[in-house]
């Protein structure tokens, strides 16, 4: 599904979280190669020093998108310093491999899951849509879910819920920002050589071929991107069967949604 409202590449502010390494590392070397604008964050000071070593221009940020103070400190750092930012990628994420039954983890070690693949992506978008929409031009809101969204992964039940929920979230936010210069898109991974789960988990498609893949069609204008496994017409079906029942029962419940007017709310 492909949206209107092209950005310029050149001209574009693009933030991207847990773009130290992996799917955000690669999406950051082909936005700063189109002259972009780049600032990507990582927990680890080191690593993020070693990625921007590699991004000539890029702005980097020790930041963990699972701490509320990190989330808005971030916030205001962008604010301050890129208030033309309008590319958002919510990338950073961690999965935990283990099963319900086998988990015995102390809670906070579990919680940090869910804060960084769930609460760290919604609260962040609430911290920088109003800026965003503030510039008044052509931008996108990429929330990366995942095939375990849509089909649990028995080896990482608490992942696969976190980006199930990330998945609703992200169909309301792009209803939310219907009539807005804002695009909403959802980056569907299948399984990729990241190594987001851990040593020795490595499998998965080539990075760079995905990488390629999805950024030609982010920036072509499509709202939903998979590859591989979530890119074949049986998992399009999947995601398409719930998409009437969504815009029936929104049009039976007005609320109030963004507007580009930054003065304004509008319902609808």
């Amino acid at each position: 599904m492909k949206s209107t409202g092209a950005i310029r590449l050149d001209q574009a502010t693009v933030l991207i979280t847990g773009g130290t390494q992996g799917i955000g590392f690669g999406l950051a070397k082909r936005f700063a190669g189109a002259g972009s604008t780049v600032i990507i964050t990582g927990r680890d000071a080191t690593r993020a020093q070693d990625a921007l070593a590699g991004l000539p221009g890029a702005h980097g940020w020790v930041n963990d998108v699972s701490k509320e103070e990190d989330r808005v400190s971030l916030a205001r750092h962008i604010e301050s310093n890129f208030p033309g930012l309008n590319v958002l990628i919510n990338n950073a994420g961690m999965q935990r491999r283990i099963s319900l039954a086998a988990d015995t983890a102390p809670w906070p070690e579990r919680q940090k899951e869910i804060d960084t693949l769930l609460a760290g992506p919604i609260h962040l978008n609430s911290l920088l849509v109003p800026m965003m929409l503030k510039a008044e031009r052509p931008g996108i809101i990429v929330n990366v879910t995942s095939g375990g969204a849509f089909i649990p992964q028995v080896f990482a039940p608490v992942y696969s819920a976190c980006k199930a929920a990330l998945h609703s979230y992200t169909v309301t936010l792009r209803h939310a920002l219907q009539g807005t210069p804002l695009r909403v898109v959802e980056l569907i991974p299948p399984a990729v050589q990241t190594g987001l789960a851990g040593p020795g988990a490595g499998h998965g498609a080539p990075l760079e071929e995905f990488c390629d893949t999805v950024f030609s069609e982010l920036i072509g204008g499509e709202e939903v991107i998979g590859f591989g496994a979530t890119a074949t017409p049986e998992f399009a079906q999947l995601m398409d069967a719930p998409k009437n029942f969504f815009e029936a029962s929104a049009a039976r419940f007005p609320v109030a949604t963004y507007s580009s007017d930054r003065e304004k709310q509008k319902v609808s």
